[in-house]
């Protein structure tokens, strides 16, 4: 057999085992935001993951967000973690963290969520974060996507939709409802409740005069 190719066809399987391990590795993963209900002008509730990928297997304990161009936030409680609110002119920053002794550990991933109000008017808003592990260690999430694809350190960015009717003082809660639609819908109720009263006041007409017939 020719050992020429047993060489080639060992190196090629050597490679092939590689690409296979390569695309196997799993992706790093990132601190993100998620809030389906966002839309420029409103309310709603950004949700932070935060992932621990200290190579030293050191926990979590503190996370920092700028959160800009809101009009306020209101931050929800996280057991064994204590929320501070910083506003400096057009950016408020909520920083995260952890009592004594505890924080993220080593494969866990965190969730921290604000009730944000008067989200700007654009179309991404982007909210760059700071990861502290108990270690020392210190993740910036502050980098843009660009054309070469998606940077080493994104920030956590948010897709806002289209300004709702309801405005920021919707709160995310309850749509607004139009001027013309809730118009004809208390008009509606009112000709209900004249009908009303007019058919109850026939029907005791009738029976009286049916009284007065029987004596």
């Amino acid at each position: 057999m020719n050992k020429s190719w047993l060489g080639r066809a060992g190196l090629t399987g050597v490679a092939a085992a590689a690409v296979v391990v390569i695309a196997a590795a799993p992706a790093s993963a990132h601190v993100t935001v998620s809030a389906p209900d966002a839309a420029r002008g409103g309310s709603a509730v950004l949700e932070f993951r935060v992932p621990n990928e200290s190579v030293t297997n050191s926990p979590t304990v503190e996370l920092a967000v700028q959160i800009p161009g809101v009009t306020a936030i209101d931050t929800e409680a996280v057991p064994g973690w204590k929320a501070v609110t910083h506003k400096d002119g057009n950016v408020t920053t909520v920083t995260w963290t952890a009592d004594s002794g505890g924080g993220i550990g080593p494969g866990q991933f965190g969730e921290f969520s604000v009730l944000a109000n008067g989200l700007p008017d654009m179309d991404k808003l982007t909210m760059p974060a700071v990861q502290t592990y108990a270690d020392g260690e210190v993740i910036k999430w502050d980098q843009s996507a660009s054309d070469k694809g998606e940077p080493e350190y994104p920030a956590p960015t948010l897709a806002l939709a289209a300004e709702q009717s309801g405005g920021a003082e919707n709160h995310g809660d309850i749509p607004a409802m139009s001027t013309s639609g809730g118009a004809s819908s208390d008009d509606t109720a009112r000709w209900l409740g004249v009908i009303g009263i007019v058919l109850g006041a026939l029907g005791l007409l009738i029976g009286g005069g049916a009284v007065m017939r029987r004596k």
